[in-house]
């Protein structure tokens, strides 16, 4: 995984074709840092707290739809319904790996020793995604973790 630094990201704007701003840098920076994929809300208070305060959240949507339109940042759907921002990088070092989903809270962890199996698909067929998930409830929200709500 190549390390984030404001150079690398601007580069990564510049060979997208996209013009590199310094709200385009904070969201691809913020990004980078997370250990899941953000909702918007997530990004937005993320980036209050950071240095140069937060960004508006028309800017932000814009700043979001411009990285999924040049291939930076992709978008995935969590259990609650609620759209979730990762890096394009970050989704192809994951693929590999399965992911369990809590549909109370909606966090996303990685199940590393659930390994992607390759799929043959049948001649003509080109695959551009392949997710495995298991849904369910986290330690966190489940009775067994003691913190049932």
């Amino acid at each position: 995984m190549p390390e984030f630094t404001p150079d690398f990201l601007a580069a990564q704007l510049r060979a997208a074709s996209v013009k590199v701003t310094r709200p385009r840098l904070r969201v691809l920076a913020c990004l980078s840092r997370a250990a899941s994929a953000l909702t918007h809300g997530e990004l937005e208070e993320r980036l209050a707290e950071g240095e140069g305060g937060g960004l508006d959240r028309v800017t932000l949507y814009r700043v979001l739809d411009s990285l999924l339109e040049c291939g930076l940042a992709e978008r995935t759907l969590d259990a609650r319904g609620v759209y979730r921002f990762l890096l394009s990088s970050i989704r192809a070092a994951h693929a590999a790996h399965a992911h369990f989903h809590c549909q109370r809270c909606g966090g996303i962890t990685c199940l590393e020793q659930m390994v992607a199996p390759v799929a043959t698909l049948p001649t003509g067929f080109v695959a551009r995604q392949v997710e495995i998930e298991v849904r369910g409830l986290c330690v966190n929200c489940s009775p067994v973790g003691g913190a049932a709500r």
